[in-house]
């Protein structure tokens, strides 16, 4: 069972108030300087640490960083009243419509079959919300920002292309896919055509991150274990190699090899 809630109310009160006084004539002079604009890289930074405190299994980090991400939220809301634009209340009203609107299985009499039909029902909910709002019709995969990390978007437009009909029958199919985009890598490079090379590894890495999706593994989050890994492992490397009086640059590739599966086995024995 969770712990209690404490009261949201106030607690969404209190930190309102304090963004009131941080922003009022005599409050903080640099939460006063503020824009938009030149908010932004805090709210990119706050989004990827609140990531970080997720993977790392930290209970307290996790619930300091939501809290750095949600007064981002707070002091843009904060701004866009102080410009007539909107406010709090307003962000919080127009996600809660959003979500009932969305959700018709869950508060309307709407049924479905699972997860899949959840996300085509959202396609075409959102598809009917531009019309209504007189927008011009997008493509099916829109809405995917440019700005996103390539694996991340990789997953999000082929997530996109399939809720309309446009994917794989399997995973087998992504995988002999996959296999099919590494031989043409492999031939690239034995050209030793450079362009195609890259345009090669691109698409082997799109097939990956199709793959991802089909086994449910998100291919940003898997890389970025990967990531955590390699770095854990090369650093026993470089203490090993210290105790003995050497280093990396000093080293064979045997005897980091060496290393490098003695970290794997202490990662196997940790677990």
């Amino acid at each position: 069972m969770p712990p209690p809630m404490r009261d949201p109310e106030a607690a969404i009160r209190r930190l309102l108030e304090i963004m009131d006084k941080l922003r009022d004539p005599g409050g903080c002079p640099w939460d006063r300087e503020q824009t938009l604009r030149s908010l932004t890289p805090y709210l990119l930074e706050e989004a990827h640490e609140v990531i970080e405190a997720i993977e790392a299994g930290d209970a307290e980090h996790h619930k300091e960083e939501l809290g750095d991400l949600l007064f981002q939220v707070v002091f843009q809301a904060r701004i866009a009243r102080e410009e007539g634009k909107f406010d709090f209340a307003e962000v919080c009203g127009v996600i809660s419509d959003k979500l009932v609107r969305r959700h018709p299985h869950v508060f309307a009499e709407a049924t479905v079959s699972g997860s899949g039909e959840v996300v085509k029902n959202w396609e075409r909910i959102k598809a009917e919300e531009r019309k209504q709002k007189g927008q011009a019709e997008r493509s099916a995969i829109g809405g995917v920002p440019v700005a996103l990390p390539a694996l991340v978007r990789a997953e999000r437009l082929t997530e996109k292309a399939g809720a309309v009909g446009f994917d794989w029958p399997d995973e087998r199919s992504v995988l002999a896919k996959v296999r099919e985009e590494l031989g043409e890598l492999t031939e690239a490079m034995e050209q030793g055509n450079r362009e195609r090379v890259e345009q090669e590894l691109g698409d082997l890495l799109f097939a990956v991150a199709n793959l991802g999706r089909w086994v449910k593994a998100h291919p940003e989050e898997a890389l970025r274990g990967t990531l955590r890994r390699f770095e854990s492992r090369f650093h026993h490397i470089e203490r090993r190699l210290a105790e003995r009086g050497s280093s990396p640059q000093k080293a064979t590739l045997e005897e980091m090899d060496a290393l490098w599966n003695e970290a794997k086995e202490r990662e196997k024995s940790a677990n």
